[in-house]
């Protein structure tokens, strides 16, 4: 005869109701707490806490933060969940100072825009004054007469139809250590090569290129400049092949 226990049916059913009971209180607790939250949305979405009431702009040194703010059409009591993202980033990077834009909440309430503006690359010499060139090739308003530039280089041209976007594109391909020792850049159209640049080096220096290929014929300019004597009065140019051309010795043959 087997020694296992037998358990009723009758012995079973209150173990089955409290099963049954605990299972309908966690579905109430489930259902009220679904509830609950719902109910919690409701009342924020419908609040002032769900507008905007602050906008943040980080990374902007040269662009006006009240132009931006304005260009992304945000206003305070806009719907922080109804932002527009993609069109308002659009509309920031219309500015020609601002190169990349991104639009994040913070909650509660607060939008946030962090930008990245274009580089100088350079400062036009114009009437007006000294005209910051970005590296897009846009030109910003003339410095205030009493700020010199001094962190690029100033390009002086007298030819207004001159393709400077170009010219910008190249001096941002161009390394910061070559950029500061160039003190000053003239186009000095020619025949042959209607984009001829001359530039006046920090080190003393006369350099004769162009702006086609200008960040790939600089690039070795520090080792060059090294091997020039600077006893001779003359130009380097660098172009395809560097070379430095003395004038003192095309001088002298003239006179003979």
């Amino acid at each position: 005869m087997s020694d296992k226990k037998v358990i009723s049916v009758n012995d079973r059913i209150p173990s089955l109701k409290e099963q049954r009971k605990q299972r309908a209180n966690r579905r109430l607790l489930l259902f009220l707490g679904v509830f609950f939250i719902l109910l919690v949305l409701m009342i924020y979405f419908q609040s002032p806490l769900s507008q905007v009431k602050a906008i943040e702009v980080n990374g902007n040194v040269v662009a006006d933060q009240d132009e931006i703010i304005e260009a992304s059409g945000l206003s305070s009591g806009d719907s922080i969940w109804n932002l527009h993202k993609t069109e308002s980033v659009e509309r920031i990077e219309d500015l020609k100072e601002v190169a990349t834009a991104e639009l994040s909440r913070k909650l509660p309430n607060t939008v946030e825009i962090t930008i990245t503006e274009y580089p100088r690359v350079g400062y036009v010499k114009q009437e007006d004054g000294y005209r910051p060139m970005l590296e897009s090739g846009s030109l910003l308003n003339a410095l205030p007469e009493q700020e010199i530039p001094s962190d690029a280089p100033v390009i002086v041209s007298e030819d207004g139809n001159v393709k400077l976007e170009k010219l910008a594109e190249e001096l941002g391909k161009t390394s910061d250590q070559i950029k500061e020792r160039i003190s000053e850049i003239l186009f000095v159209p020619t025949e042959d090569d209607p984009l001829a640049l001359r530039l006046y080096m920090n080190d003393g220096l006369t350099v004769q290129t162009s702006v086609n290929n200008f960040s790939e014929w600089m690039s070795p300019y520090p080792s060059v400049a090294k091997e020039v004597d600077r006893s001779k009065h003359g130009i380097l140019h660098m172009k395809m092949s560097p070379y430095f051309e003395d004038l003192n010795y095309e001088e002298e043959e003239v006179e003979e």
